[in-house]
């Protein structure tokens, strides 16, 4: 497998429809990034969750997610599962939170994602960030949408293992979900690892990139 490195990033946006779906698709890369760029800015948008104790949560996993690194975060307060009717919100949204935001890298959900909220960011998403290389992560859920990525962010036994941990530690309220625990997570990053040849790693679905090969 041919490693291809970006250089420095100074800044990373990342979007999510729900508090945790940044976290889970992402942790791990954010918690590497963030070690590596001591002075990286990280500005979030959440599509749900605004005044509830899930933008608590929110603000707490991503601060232990992201150390040392310049956070800033909103967290709207859109209907959870029912952002699709909520089209011109959404758009609205993504709209101005890109006016705010100069970024290197941009994270959104994958294409390809089974629910309803996560697929409409990913469509949208590209509308906005024309310019920008756009990773999709992924969610692993009930639902058979996980999907074949294209890009692997390798990661260490360790940094795979503190991710289950902050998951848990930061998303009380969804400990109670069959699937929210440290099983599943360190299980979808050790598969990862393997097709990358890591111990650990995060994947991503990029719709294009463009190279300068040699240069």
């Amino acid at each position: 497998m041919i490693r291809l490195a970006t250089g420095p990033v100074a800044e990373v946006a990342l979007i999510g429809a729900h508090c945790d779906d940044i976290a889970i698709g992402m942790g791990a890369t954010l918690l590497t990034l963030a070690r590596r760029q001591p002075r990286l800015r990280v500005r979030a948008l959440v599509l749900c969750g605004a005044g509830t104790e899930r933008e608590n949560e929110e603000w707490a996993a991503l601060e232990a997610f992201c150390p040392g690194a310049h956070l800033e975060l909103t967290v709207l307060d859109l209907p959870d599962g029912r952002t699709p009717a909520q089209w011109d919100r959404v758009k609205r949204a993504l709209n101005t939170f890109r006016r705010q935001t100069n970024p290197d890298l941009v994270y959104a959900p994958q294409p390809r994602d089974a629910h309803q909220d996560h697929r409409l960011l990913a469509e949208l998403t590209p509308t906005e960030f024309r310019d920008h290389l756009i990773l999709g992560y992924e969610i692993l859920k009930w639902e058979t949408d996980t999907p074949t990525p294209t890009l692997y962010q390798p990661i260490t036994e360790e940094v795979a293992e503190e991710k289950a941990r902050l998951l848990l530690k930061h998303y009380p309220s969804q400990v109670d979900r069959d699937w929210f625990d440290a099983q599943t997570f360190l299980g979808l990053t050790r598969v990862r690892g393997v097709q990358c040849r890591a111990p650990h790693a995060e994947a991503f679905v990029v719709a294009k990139v463009s190279v300068e090969f040699g240069g």
